[in-house]
């Protein structure tokens, strides 16, 4: 028999699953044994840390910025029926996750001046899911340590904005977004049901936006501002000269975004966060949902196994039509 534990209000888990064992954790400032810590684990990416006391448990999000921050972890069950469905953008709704790491890839190319520069595969896991600043912190580290965040930022928008004037104007990269399979008809079947839908991304307006535009205009749906009952993105970058909003700092594996879609934007109070759920494919996004509060469904084809995530999944399938059967609760 599998040797198990137990992390208060979020589960039951084989100790193979995928998480790390610590004795140290949120940012040091709590150790196992001591004032009542019972255990401490990270999810496989480190990204997210759950520092156990007997009957409650706090989660550590970690930042490359240097502004981490801790959550209480709510007991999540769903609830039927099913009163909305957060979805995320990126490798959920539209795959593109392979665009934005090539821009990163071009960007930071540009710092080093070596346009033949790659990514390697052992990068990915840190250059998706997360903030663009993230991203680029990252790769600063690891490639460029004397360069810094601005002029890497400088550089990531001068090839954002020219990509995506060119998508927008019918060139650009070929096959830059792609419809996931099967979510013209799972949006649809949503709205039949009268299930509210929610459009939940980390990624700032001006590269989210004319993403789900060229999906709907692919699939013949209209305007996407008609359809989703409330969408959030991160915002707007913080440039010289321009007032920018809220987002590097708190985008996923944080809760706000999904969190404010829903209480905000659905009008849907904490208090019924068990008739709603969220569905990702990456691993900062699924601890998102759980740290929100709502049931949580992982979708194949992102880095949630590779992240060391899954077990924080309620569910995983590989579709939509899974997914639908469960919310019609046929699985």
């Amino acid at each position: 028999m599998k040797k198990k534990f137990v992390i208060p209000n979020l589960g039951e888990f084989d100790a193979d699953c995928g998480f790390i064992e610590l004795k140290k954790g949120g940012g040091g400032m709590f150790a196992v044994g001591i004032g009542g810590v019972q255990s401490i684990t990270a999810t496989g990416d480190k990204k997210v840390e759950f520092i156990a006391f007997k009957d409650r448990t706090l989660a550590f999000v970690d930042s490359a910025l240097g502004y981490p921050a801790f959550y209480p972890v709510h007991k999540v069950s769903l609830k039927r029926p099913v009163k909305a469905v957060l979805m995320d953008l990126d490798g959920t709704s539209v795959h593109s996750e392979e665009f934005w790491i090539w821009i990163i890839e071009r960007t930071t190319a540009s710092l080093l001046g070596d346009d033949n520069f790659r990514l390697s595969k052992d990068d990915i896991p840190y250059v998706s899911g997360h903030s663009v600043s993230e991203h680029l912190n990252y790769c600063i580290q690891k490639y460029c340590p004397k360069k810094d965040i601005a002029e890497a930022r400088k550089f990531y928008f001068e090839h954002t904005h020219r990509e995506m004037s060119e998508i927008l104007a019918g060139r650009g990269k070929e096959g830059a977004f792609t419809p996931t399979p099967g979510l013209k008809d799972f949006l649809y079947a949503l709205k039949e049901r009268k299930i509210k839908v929610g459009l939940v991304t980390s990624g700032l307006y001006e590269k989210a936006w004319p993403e789900i535009l060229d999906a709907f205009k692919t699939l013949k749906m209209g305007d996407p501002k008609d359809f989703y009952d409330a969408a959030i993105t991160a915002g707007f970058p913080l440039r010289k000269g321009e007032a920018g909003t809220l987002g590097e700092l708190s985008p996923k594996p944080h809760p706000w975004l999904y969190a404010e879609t829903c209480v905000v934007g659905l009008n849907i109070p904490f208090e019924e966060r068990d008739h709603v759920l969220g569905i990702e494919d990456s691993g900062a996004g699924v601890c998102a949902v759980k740290l929100a509060g709502f049931t949580t469904i992982g979708i194949g084809g992102g880095n949630i196994k590779e992240s060391g995530t899954l077990p924080l999944c309620d569910e995983f399938f590989e579709n939509f039509q899974q997914i639908l059967d469960y919310i019609d609760g046929r699985k």
